[in-house]
C-alpha cells in the first residue's frame, strides 16, 4: 500500500544537529573509555606522571603537593577508573545530566593540567594516552579542547538523546559491573606487570640494536647571509651564517638514548649486553618490597648453578651507601650497578622486578608477585 503523498509532504526533515549530537556523544564516551583503559594498562605509569605534576605544583603552589605523592598509585587508579565508567556511563546515557557534569569536571581537571604544561613546560608528556600515543603538551591541550567541544555539543542538545539504554535497578547492575571491571584491569596491572608493553624496553626488543640509528640520520640546515636565509641538505661554505639543523628522518633516531650502567670500575653497558644476564632492577631501595628476599637470592643461587652460563647482578639507582646497607639486609651476594631512576622505571614497572637479557635481548621481565623458577628462566634462553 503506498503512503499518501499529503502525508509524506508533511513528515518532519530529520534536525540537522540531530547526527551531529549522536557522532559527538559517542566519540566522547568511546575517547573517554580508550584513555581510561590505555592508562589502566600501565597504572604505575600514570602514578609517576602524577607524582611529577605533584613535584611541579609543590615548587610552584605549596609544598602540601607533596603530601598527595605518597598516594599517587591510588589516585592513578580513580582516576583512570573513573575516566572508563563516565565513558560507559555516557553511551549507556545513564543519568545522561549527572554524567555530564561529571565528564564536565574531569575535563576541566584535564585541560588545566595539559595548559600548564604548555605554557610553562613542566611537563613535557602529560601521560594522557599513557605511553601508547606520545603527545606533546600543546597537542594534548587542543585534544582536550576538541573533548570540551564534543562535551558542549552534546551537554547543549541533550534532547536528542533522551532514551536511556538502561535505567534503575538494571542500569546499577550494569554500571557496578563496568566499574568493578575497570577498577580490577587497574589493581591487578598494579599487582603485576602491564598487559601490553609500550616502552623500548619490552620483551623481544633489542636493547643495544635500539641505542643505534636505524639508518643514518639526514639533516638540512638552516643558513643565513646578508639578510637572506636559506635551506641546505649538505652543508654550505664559510660565508654561510648557522641558524639551525632539522633532521629529515627524524623517526631513524635511537629509541634509547639514556641507557647506560656503571660500578666503580667505569662502564658496564656492553658488558651487559653481552652473554645472560639475570638483572634484578631496584629501582629504590626506600620504597622495595621486602618480603620475597629468601626467593629473589634462591632464584640467583639457582642461576649461579645453571648451565646456561647465567649471570645474575643487581641494577639501582640508589646511592652507594642506601644500597650498601639495603643489600646486607637483604643478603644479596651478587654484583650491583648503577643505573638513572628514570631509565630503571621504563625498563620495569616493579620495584624489585628482574629483566633476563640474552645478548642484550629482553627475554623475559618479572614482577616480584611473579618470581619465575629456574626452569623457566631457561626455558625463555632457549
Amino acid at each position: 500500500m503506498s503512503i499518501p503523498s499529503s502525508i509524506t509532504a508533511t513528515a518532519p526533515a530529520p534536525h540537522p544537529l540531530r547526527t551531529v549530537t549522536r557522532v559527538s556523544w559517542f566519540l566522547l564516551g568511546a575517547l573517554f573509555i580508550f584513555s581510561g583503559l590505555i592508562k589502566l594498562n600501565d597504572p604505575v605509569g600514570t602514578a609517576y606522571k602524577l607524582e611529577e605534576y605533584f613535584e611541579v605544583f609543590a615548587a610552584d603552589f605549596g609544598s602540601f603537593f607533596l603530601f598527595f605523592k605518597s598516594s599517587a598509585r591510588t589516585l592513578s587508579i580513580i582516576l583512570c577508573s573513573l575516566e572508563v565508567i563516565l565513558g560507559v556511563a555516557l553511551l549507556l546515557r545513564w543519568h545522561l545530566r549527572i554524567t555530564l557534569w561529571l565528564l564536565f569536571g574531569l575535563l576541566l581537571f584535564f585541560t588545566f593540567l595539559t595548559f600548564y604544561s604548555a605554557a610553562f613546560n613542566k611537563v613535557t608528556d602529560c601521560g594522557c594516552f599513557g605511553d601508547f600515543i606520545k603527545l606533546s603538551p600543546w597537542t594534548s591541550f587542543i585534544k582536550d579542547l576538541f573533548l570540551m567541544a564534543l562535551w558542549g555539543i552534546v551537554f547543549f542538545h541533550q534532547r536528542f538523546l533522551r532514551h536511556a539504554f538502561v535505567q534503575g535497578t538494571t542500569g546499577v547492575m550494569v554500571m557496578t559491573f563496568a566499574s568493578a571491571i575497570a577498577i580490577g584491569i587497574g589493581v591487578r596491572a598494579l599487582g603485576h606487570l602491564p598487559y601490553f608493553d609500550f616502552l623500548p624496553y619490552k620483551v623481544g626488543n633489542d636493547i643495544g640494536k635500539l641505542m643505534k640509528p636505524s639508518e643514518p640520520i639526514r639533516y638540512k640546515y638552516i643558513m643565513e647571509k646578508n639578510g637572506k636565509t636559506q635551506e641546505f641538505t649538505t652543508y654550505p661554505d664559510s660565508t654561510w651564517t648557522y641558524k639551525s639543523m632539522v633532521a629529515l628522518n627524524p623517526e631513524a633516531a635511537p629509541k634509547i638514548t639514556d641507557f647506560r650502567v656503571w660500578n666503580d670500575e667505569g662502564d658496564y653497558t656492553p658488558e651487559l649486553l653481552r652473554g645472560n644476564k639475570l638483572v634484578l632492577v631496584v629501582q629504590n631501595t626506600d620504597k622495595t618490597d621486602r618480603d620475597r628476599y629468601e626467593q629473589i637470592n634462591k632464584l640467583f643461587e639457582d642461576a649461579k648453578q645453571s648451565r646456561r652460563n647465567i649471570t645474575p647482578l643487581i641494577i639501582t639507582s640508589s646511592s652507594p651507601e642506601e644500597f650498601d646497607v639495603f643489600r646486607h639486609n637483604a643478603n644479596f651476594a651478587v654484583p650491583f650497578y648503577y643505573a638513572d631512576a628514570t631509565v630503571l622505571k621504563s625498563i620495569i614497572r616493579s620495584n624489585p622486578g628482574f629483566v633476563l637479557l640474552k645478548d642484550g635481548v629482553v627475554k623475559g621481565k618479572y614482577h616480584y608477585h611473579d618470581i619465575p623458577s629456574i626452569g623457566k628462566v631457561e626455558e625463555k634462553l632457549q
